[in-house]
């Protein structure tokens, strides 16, 4: 019997970023899935600011850049005519180091990130399947197969990230509540007529959808939409089937079809996502549907959430506690973000008069006026790029001060004079002022082993919701774990005590 910390089960996105992190953070793991090798078709292709941010942390956010195409504009069509135009490019200026949204292909996405493990030196198991597990209260004991040859490995914990047939949250007896859209959908790269298409161009009516955006790597269109009702539940649809409809929604002409695929559209959350010492993550917990490209990235953020508390029990850094606060705090979010990306969905292609009038009134007319406005286009930014995500509430959210409270993403405050996500890069807890500490926070902060952090109060912290001289104890993955408007010591003292905090 082998022995690790952690069992990763699934290379997806998820699955990936959960591993980096445990690697930065120094835990043992193993990584395994069942496929040979990193997917060569996908339907994820957005990478928000957030993620990029967690990209950043990890040391290969502007990599990441490099390699995708951010996008400027959205095009909104109905029938044969162009009825929206949004610019959104630099729509989060101020408000993160990376104000857009990024074309970036799941399946080249996750070779990068193989790549980053293999730089990690460690080595994914491919062609390895987990067959049973069972959780005894001190270890999960798993049995995984590969070759046809089985082995028993012993983990501390066990993460499923392993898609929405999920065999960990099915062993586990989750619930998995939601539904199928009616319609089916299909996903296609191609190479058009004006290849050099770099906005996103959407396409909405009755249950009637597709959308268009590069494809960097290729120099192809990744085409999604939904199949025409004509062919629904037909077998073996072809893209030639689809393809003069496909065309006349999007006004060019396909001259190359690279992979094509049909599929259906699900919106579920799990009812639990932890058991002991197994977890699930990612679309073993939540699928969503296409509207914001939100699915991949709320995975990589529950790999993030869930990383550095693994890292920090296993470590007797805190108090396994701890543990409890991954699912109270991505659950929610999990629930809120399928149920709004459903309404959003619906709006967009249902037929009743609700969405007749957010088609061609809303949409053509109003939505553009209303982006004339800044703060309208920085609200769109924060809620669609993940920066709003916020854990209120949580047994790990404390005080406040300024505009922030504890739970609230830590502002970012622009470069040269404070770029205060420069030192997120730790992947450790530590302390922000916006001023100059106190002599007392200095010595506690001392004895708890804890940096401080000393930016110089600008009219950038400001606008952020800073408050000058308050502090601000930062989680390591950039949230705000407790502020104190006045630097009072002593709920810094109660924090550390109540979670066995040792930095």
């Amino acid at each position: 019997m082998s022995n690790t910390q952690v069992l990763i089960v699934g290379a997806g996105p998820t699955g990936l970023v959960l591993a980096l992190n445990l690697a930065r953070h120094g835990v043992s793991f193993r990584i395994i899935d069942k496929n040979s090798g990193p997917g060569q078709a996908s339907r994820a292709m957005v990478v928000h600011a957030r993620t990029l941010e967690f990209y950043r942390q990890l040391g290969f956010g502007d990599e990441v850049v490099s390699l995708g195409i951010p996008m400027e504009a959205v095009h909104f069509r109905e029938g044969n005519e162009e009825v929206a135009k949004l610019d959104f490019k630099d729509n989060g200026a101020g408000l993160s180091p990376y104000p857009f949204a990024l074309c970036f292909p799941q399946d080249d996405h996750e070779r990068f990130l193989v790549a980053k493990l293999a730089e990690a030196s460690v080595a994914i198991e491919w062609n390895t399947e987990l067959k049973e597990f069972i959780d005894d209260g001190s270890h999960v004991q798993a049995t995984l197969e590969k070759d046809g040859s089985e082995e028993t490995v012993q983990a501390d914990y066990l993460c499923g990230c392993d898609g929405a047939r999920s065999r960990v949250r099915q062993t586990l007896g989750f619930d998995f509540p939601g539904g199928t859209y009616d319609q089916d959908f299909y996903v296609a790269d191609v190479k058009v007529a004006n290849g050099e298409n770099r906005d996103l161009i959407i396409n909405v009516g009755s249950h009637t959808f597709v959308l268009m955006l590069p494809v960097h790597s290729t120099g192809m269109q990744r085409l999604i939409g939904i199949v025409p009702p004509e062919l629904a539940g037909q077998t073996n649809v072809t893209f030639e089937q689809i393809q003069p409809s496909a065309e006349k929604m999007i006004d060019t002409t396909v001259e190359q079809v690279h992979w094509f695929s049909t599929y259906h559209v699900h919106h579920r959350v799990a009812s639990h996502f932890r058991a002991g010492r197994i977890f699930i993550a990612g679309d073993a917990g939540h699928i969503h549907s296409p509207a914001g490209g939100q699915g991949m990235n709320t995975g990589i953020g529950d790999a993030v959430n869930l990383s550095w508390k693994l890292a920090h029990v296993l470590q007797g850094r805190i108090d396994p506690s701890v543990l409890d606060t991954y699912e109270e705090e991505r659950i929610k979010f999990a629930r809120t973000l399928v149920a709004t990306t459903d309404r959003a969905f619906e709006a967009m292609v249902g037929e009743g008069v609700g969405s007749q009038i957010f088609r061609t009134w809303l949409l053509p007319h109003v939505l553009p006026f209303l982006t004339g406005f800044s703060a309208v286009r920085q609200t769109m930014f924060s809620a669609v790029s993940q920066t709003r995500i916020n854990y209120h509430g949580s047994a790990l959210s404390q005080g406040h001060a300024g505009d922030l409270q504890g739970g609230d993403r830590l502002p970012w405050t622009p470069a040269p004079a404070t770029d205060n996500f420069a030192p997120l890069s730790a992947l450790d807890w530590q302390i922000h002022i916006y001023g100059a500490p106190t002599p007392d926070l200095r010595a506690a902060a001392s004895d708890l082993g804890l940096p401080i952090q000393e930016f110089p109060w600008t009219d950038a912290a400001e606008h952020a919701g800073l408050e000058k001289d308050a502090f601000y104890l930062v989680r390591p993955d950039g949230y705000v774990a407790l502020a104190s408007a006045h630097q009072d010591i002593e709920p810094l003292k109660a924090y550390a005590a109540k979670f066995a905090f040792q930095p």
